[in-house]
């Protein structure tokens, strides 16, 4: 898969430290990853859960939520938000 993008993950890992190895372990295994659908991504991540047209990550034990536009057709994942699960719980993201 293809990964947009990755400096939002260094951003988010940069206000929450803790956060830095969970999402170098997602970046890496999505990277070497070839899903042909959803439930192919759910070989790597069990708990990844389809919201809408976006797919919500759990990350770090749970602690954080990666939501991301992916396009199986094209190989070509967006991230779209990290959140901490408080902020995440909050729904803001879903706006828009």
């Amino acid at each position: 898969m293809r990964i947009f993008s990755k400096p939002i993950l260094r951003d988010f890992w940069d206000k929450h430290p803790n956060s830095k190895s969970a999402l170098e372990n997602w970046y890496d295994i999505t990277k070497h990853a070839q899903w042909g659908n959803f439930a192919g991504m759910r070989t790597d991540f069990p708990s990844v859960d389809k919201v809408g047209i976006l797919y919500v990550f759990n990350i770090g034990g749970n602690k954080y939520r990666l939501i991301a536009a992916v396009h199986f057709n094209t190989q070509r994942v967006f991230v779209r938000h990290i959140l901490t699960h408080r902020e995440y719980d909050r729904g803001h993201w879903k706006d828009g």
